[in-house]
């Protein structure tokens, strides 16, 4: 059995994850599932960052392969780094609201 996995099959994948991700944002209404959904597009696109290191041939001998690798690990700090950032606002924002879902944000409305 030879299952042999290309870029298209790694492209395929990322695109999955993305379009679960992009529907989840578009239609969850509670704040955290809107994140967790963010999260899971990042994932995605890190994955077609790692793919196309893996299978893109480098035409400069000098070149770093490992160039989609860092890539992915300054994604993941930044994703990091934004849950960290959305998770206080999040709980501030209950605190005063006592609430998470996305329709009781009306404060920037006249």
């Amino acid at each position: 059995m030879n299952l042999s996995v290309n870029l298209a099959s790694y492209l395929l994948v990322g695109a999955m994850l993305f379009s679960i991700g992009l529907y989840g944002v578009f239609v969850k209404r509670n704040i955290i599932a809107i994140l967790m959904s963010i999260e899971l597009m990042l994932n995605a696109v890190n994955i077609n960052f790692i793919a196309f290191s893996r299978f893109t041939p480098w035409v400069n001998p000098g070149e770093n392969p490992l160039i989609g690798q860092v890539a992915a690990i300054f994604v993941i700090v930044v994703a990091a780094a934004e849950i960290a950032v959305g998770l206080a606002l999040v709980i501030s924002i209950y605190r005063n609201r006592r609430s998470t879902n996305v329709d009781d944000f009306n404060w920037l409305k006249w």
